[in-house]
């Protein structure tokens, strides 16, 4: 396929992905991710995956950092860094399939325990937020879906989208660097990184006019379809591929 029109495949999937995220805190990963896999392949396409969601959640950051919650933010990011040298470890030693079931059913389970309100209480503590942080630094650097854990902790303490868009900016902001980091830039045309920075602006803006005109019970609901489509996605795929 010619760079043109790859280029052209990559814009709608982060244009959507970007919209979602500046609405919501979530989504270039969810809703974008499995599309650029597909065009640009596993290794390229999560790695560019990677570059796109720094450069998104410093200009989401940019708009919302008033609202960033800089405690949680802080005990989140302590837990993901504890968390990654093993989540790199574990990819050494697992194969695929029973790698993605684990995070699969361990993003899961922090979604499902958010949603239960005796249970839900124990992530909003600053346990709850290392834990959260673990799981979302796991998560991410196995299978590149930090965003359920986050959304769990979120969830659990009933965060408004002007607390949680801003927070789960720094936090992915800083997983995905790292991750980028560990793996370098992917070798892509130069239409195609335009065409995935043209999609970011566009969602961006879209974004913020939506999240003008969301109600907050219909946030809510959103952030919770998101991160369950995100840990099932991830478990079928690890069951598809044992």
């Amino acid at each position: 396929m010619s760079a043109a029109g790859t280029a052209a495949l990559v814009v709608a999937p982060v244009l959507l992905g970007a919209l979602t995220q500046r609405t919501t805190g979530l989504g270039l990963a969810l809703v974008g991710g499995p599309f650029l896999v597909a065009v640009l392949g596993p290794r390229d396409g999560v790695s560019f995956g990677n570059a796109l969601q720094v450069v998104l959640c410093l200009v989401v950051l940019a708009r919302t950092r008033h609202g960033v919650d800089v405690r949680a933010a802080t005990l989140l990011l302590v837990g993901a860094v504890v968390a990654v040298p093993l989540g790199v470890v574990v990819v050494g030693v697992l194969p695929e399939g029973p790698l993605l079931v684990v995070v699969g059913a361990l993003a899961l389970a922090a979604v499902l325990l958010s949603l239960v309100p005796r249970l839900g209480s124990r992530l909003r503590g600053t346990p709850g937020a290392l834990v959260a942080g673990a799981v979302a630094g796991f998560v991410n650097v196995t299978a590149g879906v930090g965003g359920p854990a986050i959304s769990a902790f979120a969830l659990a303490r009933r965060w408004s989208t002007e607390v949680l868009v801003p927070t789960a900016q720094v936090v992915l902001l800083v997983i995905n660097l790292v991750a980028l980091l560990s793996k370098g830039l992917p070798r892509l045309d130069g239409a195609v990184w335009g065409a995935g920075l043209a999609g970011i602006a566009v969602g961006v803006v879209l974004g913020g006019l939506v999240h003008d005109r969301l109600r907050p019970e219909t946030a809510r609901r959103v952030v919770i379809l998101l991160a369950l489509a995100g840990a099932v996605a991830t478990l079928v795929r690890g069951l598809l591929t044992l």
